[in-house]
């Protein structure tokens, strides 16, 4: 009898052990074990949305494909000529993929039309756009909307922060993601925004990190022959 309880003893003991050992092997998987979780998708343009002149949301996504150019209007700006040179641009390029995306905003000075049915009227029977132009939005400030801080933002799209004024130009490549930004003094018409425009849409305008990037490569490369 002694034999068995001692016999029985021993058989929990070592079961006791085991459970103990399955546990902590749980506790402390294996590298690699756990699978690494994906990362998120790169964010572009094609995650945001603007509401036309008539209210109706419009997803940029339906412009998959194009070259984008976004562009904060104001009619009432000394640099409104550049909306008839924004129509060209969209006439002349609009067959190779070119869209242009005009979005009124007072936000600059308040030199845009406040009144939606008088804003409407300016572009659709004064400036005759060519392009599709939203309803007015505030680009800045705790009201901007998503699309804006996506493009002012550094970390995934480009340099320069904050819209400082209107006619702020915003080129985005095919696949959504931004390559270039242009200030209010670079004007649409002048020659060199068009070659800008042309090699953009031939894909072979790089975003100014990528550029950067290349010529470090290019330079390193140089200097290695050099020491051969």
């Amino acid at each position: 009898m002694r034999s068995f309880l001692v016999s029985m003893l021993a058989m929990l003991a070592a079961c006791s052990l085991m459970a103990s050992a399955e546990k902590q092997k749980d506790e402390n998987p294996k590298p690699g074990d756990h699978k690494a979780e994906a990362p998120k998708p790169k964010k572009t343009v094609y995650d945001y949305s603007l509401v036309d002149l008539d209210g109706k949301e419009t997803p940029l996504s339906s412009f998959k494909g194009k070259l984008l150019l976004i562009v904060n209007l104001a009619s009432q700006s000394v640099y409104h000529d550049q909306i008839e040179a924004l129509n060209e641009l969209q006439k002349t390029y609009a067959d190779q993929g070119l869209v242009v995306i005009g979005i009124p905003s007072p936000d600059f000075g308040g030199e845009e039309l406040k009144d939606p049915a008088a804003l409407r009227k300016y572009y659709r029977e004064t400036a005759h756009v060519t392009f599709p132009t939203f309803a007015s939005a505030s680009l800045r400030g705790a009201n901007e909307i998503p699309l804006y801080r996506f493009l002012t933002d550094a970390k995934q799209s480009l340099p320069g922060g904050d819209i400082h004024w209107n006619f702020t130009k915003f080129l985005v490549g095919r696949d959504g993601l931004p390559l270039a930004r242009f200030e209010v003094q670079e004007d649409p018409s002048d020659m060199d925004f068009h070659v800008t425009i042309e090699n953009a849409l031939a894909g072979k305008l790089k975003k100014k990190g990528d550029e950067d990037k290349d010529a470090k490569g290019d330079k390193d490369a140089t200097d290695d022959d050099s020491d051969d």
